[in-house]
């Protein structure tokens, strides 16, 4: 990465707090140095947690984020400072999922995208999201999310 790309990233080498929600939390990406070829970058958070937004009470997810980069990468802190903004912003599965997924498909642009929303049992039923831009590339290897199905997802 060049060193004038390097300005442009204003959280990476220093502390950061954690944005206190989702909105105020900057998403940072790069050029992308592959851009002519097709190739999956996976992130994964197990840890995830948000709140329900009735009761108040954290609710826990893992995260499987895979994209085929077209231009741009994204930058793993912002990403990270990102997703721990949503720790104390109440919100229902489904839609905390979608707004992870609008949001890094409006900063990358990706050739491809998808991401699962693993979300713990609660009340003994997980709720589980998934999103796809749609097919993957032809020829692309896109390995298992590797999640085990429920069972307190352990």
């Amino acid at each position: 990465m060049a060193k004038s790309e390097n300005k442009t990233l204003t959280q990476l080498g220093g502390k950061t707090a954690i944005p206190d929600s989702p909105e105020r939390a900057v998403l940072e990406s790069f050029p992308n140095p592959n851009a002519g070829t097709d190739y999956l970058v996976r992130f994964t958070c197990p840890e995830f947690t948000t709140l329900c937004p009735i009761t108040g009470q954290p609710d826990f997810a893992h995260f499987v984020i895979d994209y085929v980069p077209a231009k741009r990468l994204i930058e793993s802190k912002s990403l990270k400072l990102y997703l721990a903004s949503f720790r104390n912003w109440p919100s229902f599965h489904e839609d905390c999922t979608m707004k992870i997924a609008g949001k890094l498909e409006t900063a990358l642009e990706p050739r491809w995208f998808r991401i699962a929303g693993y979300w713990f049992p609660r009340g003994g039923i997980p709720i589980d999201v998934f999103y796809q831009s749609g097919p993957a590339p032809e020829g692309l290897w896109v390995p298992d999310p590797g999640v085990a199905p429920t069972r307190g997802r352990g």
